[in-house]
């Protein structure tokens, strides 16, 4: 009796897409994972056993041939982390530091309610996967879980046993014995779930959102600053 209902939805999905592409209808992929998680690409072996990089959306829908014409990439205003594997953000803040920042973003899991790992916003990783995923532009979202903060923490390299620093995104042995490289900048202290335009938000939420545009190379176009549906700024 379940397969009468989903009968009528069970077709050839590559030709359905394709005739909707040639038809002018717009095809919209959503991902579950980000770009270190890829098994190509990603923190191997902490990865999935996909490819989880937008480019791949249209060949796991059966149209190969098809090229995605906008990739909006999601960041968090800070970092966290489910299950195991090399997280250098984690090192930038104490332990009681973490917990406090973990209380405040509800970092718990959905369904098993394991806390999280979390830490500063990073910035070498984030580059990196709006790298992978060719952003054109990005998602900011839970800004308002900072807002308690006095200073604002971000990683902006990675420091190496070598002594060096870099930018760029290690693998491998390199990636595990990396140290955070941290920069602070003031926070803004005050409420902004309430904000709905970029130039109402604090004059040090503008200036945060900017320095990990500049970081990142790329547009934040959405600003999540609450759970509610309506709690987005969209910026020009």
């Amino acid at each position: 009796k379940y397969s009468k209902l989903f009968a009528p939805y069970i077709c050839d999905v590559g030709d359905y897409l394709d005739k909707a592409d040639r038809e002018g209808k717009k095809i919209m992929f959503e991902a579950q994972l980000g770009a270190l998680r890829d098994i190509d690409f990603g923190i191997y072996p902490y990865t999935s056993s996909s490819n989880t990089v937008s480019a791949y959306a249209p060949i796991g829908a059966g149209i190969p041939g098809h090229k995605l014409n906008l990739s909006i990439g999601i960041m968090k205003a800070y970092s966290s982390c489910v299950g195991e594997g090399p997280f250098t953000t984690e090192l930038a803040m104490t332990e009681a530091e973490k917990d406090v920042l973990r209380e405040h973003g509800h970092e718990y899991g959905a369904a098993t309610g394991r806390p999280r790992r979390v830490g500063p916003f990073d910035a070498v990783a984030s580059r990196y996967g709006v790298q992978c995923q060719g952003c054109d532009e990005l998602a900011l979202t839970l800004l308002d879980v900072l807002d308690y903060m006095e200073q604002v923490p971000i990683v902006t390299a990675y420091k190496l046993t070598d002594g060096t620093t870099t930018t760029r995104f290690p693998m491998g042995k390199t990636l595990d014995d990396a140290q955070p490289v941290v920069e602070t900048v003031p926070g803004w202290h005050c409420d902004i779930t309430g904000v709905r335009k970029f130039e109402d938000l604090p004059k040090a939420a503008q200036d945060y959102v900017k320095r990990l545009e500049e970081l990142v190379g790329c547009k934040i176009k959405y600003i999540s600053v609450g759970p509610e549906r309506d709690a987005c700024i969209v910026r020009d």
